[in-house]
């Protein structure tokens, strides 16, 4: 696991400095605390910052082949690398290294543009081939790990995270006001874009191939999950049980390999459960708050009791304030989830103990486990009912009712489906993930910021959906899921911080051999009208106590809808005060003052918008 870093140049444009080179690695310290690597030759600057996890000593990069052709840095780990080295020595290739990297550098000589769909990993690579004068970057099927670009007239400045970018001192800072729109509205940026104009996101299963004495900046997809027709598998639901516990537990004992220290997190939920009750013997995490609806720790512990595996579980009380100065220097591409907090803050626990932890995302992509898969459905009974009473007294109702203070509750839930019903249709289950409705919009926005957003918030779902094929209705929603949800906001805060304090986070449901198989199942064994993940919380039955797999989803979160009142109110009044505001020109003042005052009095939840908005005016005055 590494941060890489570097900038290749071209049009006969002098290479960058040594010195430039250090300064951008070291901003990725957190990253690869082990040692820094780095190598200029032929217009190519490469470096990176190394966390050792396999062949401690000699897995250095960056990484060449024999004749010093082929130069590689990399993040990430290819799990498949014994399998495809053995493959590679046969057709002749010579390792020097027994890191799963160097198999980067002759999978790319022996197949190469097709390289990355040999590797079986996450990753984001780095290559220059110097004999033909060629630069890429790749990015692992799912999107794992991160990685960013700026093209520029001359040159390619590229990096784990945006601010090795910035540190090149390169590149123009200018916000991007569609991004600003989407980051708003969704808590995330999604696809290429990020808030800065000039800075790309290479998407989750594509590569940007350069020939550098014609460099043109297009990158190409590899890979996509598989669309398979409605019943093309006429399996029984024992089958399809007994192929996905198989392919459980191969894909996370092929994640376990380590020289290292390996744990993982364990919440006591269907995901975290099963992943545990896959690896054997092992060391589990989990921490709680003192609020009693945002801890779960008595389940974790129950599963861990169950599993009879070494637990270890904390109740926090964080310094909220000094944790968030602290974070934000992580958010450099930012997100709006209020769950990095516990991430961090089980990461930091995790780390005294492990350098790796494997982590249960990804399974309510895969197999249906949100709520808002429901509530589309229950949207469909709920517009049975006649019109009058739903507009003229339903929806008045659940609208006049104050937020509790609980995490969800009945109250709670109920608000935030009305919220969901005012989005179009064509959004599916996504209407209930967005917090920025249209009339707020409108208003929120400056009428200078309005003239520069071009295009809608909800375009990229919309593009998805149409990206999705002919899949069933749900697994269109899971595809859509996968492809923007999960990678640009679950994915990102996984990384952010658990490499923030250098901890290797891994994802077995996110092998490309289990998402593949979870694209095979029929919708019918996920969700019902009534009931998230079905077939996976009845392989999860077999393996842990079922109390613990039939019981209400809660989600990784924090009372943050409380802190705003009282822990982080300070920061929500330094940040978004009314000077603040008008001085930027990018919002309206009286519109952020009244989301303040509303949330205040405790007649409204603007929990979601105004961490986002304070989440945006740090990023301005940190990064700009």
């Amino acid at each position: 696991m590494c941060g890489i870093a570097g900038v290749v140049t071209f049009h006969n444009s002098p290479p960058i400095s040594r010195d430039m080179l250090s300064a951008m690695v070291n901003t990725l310290y957190h990253r690869g605390p082990n040692e820094a690597g780095m190598n200029i030759h032929a217009g190519a600057a490469l470096g990176m910052r190394r966390l050792s996890i396999i062949d401690l000593k000699g897995g250095s990069q960056p990484i060449y082949n024999e004749d010093k052709s082929v130069w590689t840095v990399f993040n990430g780990e290819i799990y498949n690398f014994p399998e495809l080295k053995e493959e590679l020595m046969k057709k002749g290739h010579v390792f020097r290294t027994h890191t799963d990297t160097e198999v980067i550098v002759h999978a790319y000589e022996e197949y190469g543009d097709e390289f990355p769909k040999h590797l079986n990993g996450m990753f984001a690579i780095a290559l220059h081939d110097i004999k033909k004068n060629k630069f890429y970057l790749v990015r692992d099927h799912i999107g794992i790990k991160p990685l960013y670009y700026s093209f520029l007239n001359d040159k390619i400045i590229f990096g784990s995270e945006i601010k090795a970018i910035l540190e090149s001192k390169l590149v123009p800072k200018e916000i991007n006001f569609n991004a600003l729109n989407e980051f708003l509205s969704w808590e995330y940026i999604p696809g290429r874009a990020t808030l800065f104009n000039s800075v790309s996101k290479l998407e989750p299963a594509h590569y940007l191939k350069v020939d550098l004495a014609n460099p043109v900046n297009q990158p190409k997809e590899y890979w996509d999950i598989p669309v398979y027709e409605e019943n093309q598998f006429d399996l029984s639901e024992s089958d399809w049980i007994e192929k996905i516990e198989y392919q459980i537990q191969k894909s996370t004992r092929m994640q376990m390999i380590s020289d290292v220290p390996l744990g993982a997190f364990l919440s006591g939920g269907v995901d975290s459960s099963l992943i545990v009750s896959a690896m054997g013997n092992a060391q589990t995490f989990s921490i709680g708050f003192d609020d009693p609806t945002y801890n779960e720790l008595d389940w974790a512990r129950k599963v861990a009791n169950y599993l009879k595996v070494d637990h270890k579980d904390e109740i926090i009380k964080p310094d909220v304030l000094n944790l968030f100065n602290q974070l934000m220097q992580y958010m450099d591409d930012p997100i709006g989830d209020f769950s990095i907090f516990p991430t961090f803050l089980v990461s930091r626990l995790a780390r005294k103990y492990v350098t790796v932890s494997l982590s249960g995302d990804g399974g309510d992509e895969l197999f249906g486990g949100y709520e808002t898969y429901l509530a589309d459905e229950k949207a469909k009974q709920f517009g049975r009912i006649p019109a009058f009473l739903r507009k003229g007294f339903v929806e008045p109702l659940i609208n006049s009712l104050k937020p509790t203070a609980k995490k969800k509750g009945l109250i709670n839930k109920s608000k935030r489906f009305i919220e969901g019903l005012e989005h179009d249709k064509g959004l599916s289950h996504a209407r209930w993930r967005i917090f920025l409705n249209n009339s707020i919009r409108q208003s929120l926005f400056s009428n200078e910021t309005l003239q520069q957003i071009s295009h809608p918030a909800e375009s990229h779902i919309f593009n998805l959906f149409n990206r999705a094929g002919k899949r069933e209705e749900l697994n269109k929603s899971l595809y859509v899921d996968v492809k923007s949800y999960l990678v640009d906001n679950i994915l990102t805060k996984v990384d952010r911080m658990s490499m923030a304090v250098s901890l290797e986070a891994r994802v077995p449901f996110l092998d490309k051999d289990l998402v593949e198989l979870a694209f095979k199942i029929p919708s019918k064994f996920k969700t019902n009208a009534n009931e998230t993940k079905i077939i996976l919380k009845k392989v999860a039955a077999k393996r842990v106590p079922k109390e613990s797999i039939y019981r209400p989803k809660e989600g990784f979160s924090i009372p943050i809808k409380n802190w705003l009142n009282n822990e982080f109110r300070p920061l929500m009044e330094d940040l978004l005060n009314e000077n603040t505001i008008k001085s930027d020109g990018i919002f309206d003042p009286e519109i952020i003052a009244k989301l303040k005052s509303e949330h205040l009095a405790g007649e409204k939840n603007h929990s979601h918008i105004l961490w986002s908005l304070i989440v945006f005016h740090d990023w301005k005055r940190r990064w700009l």
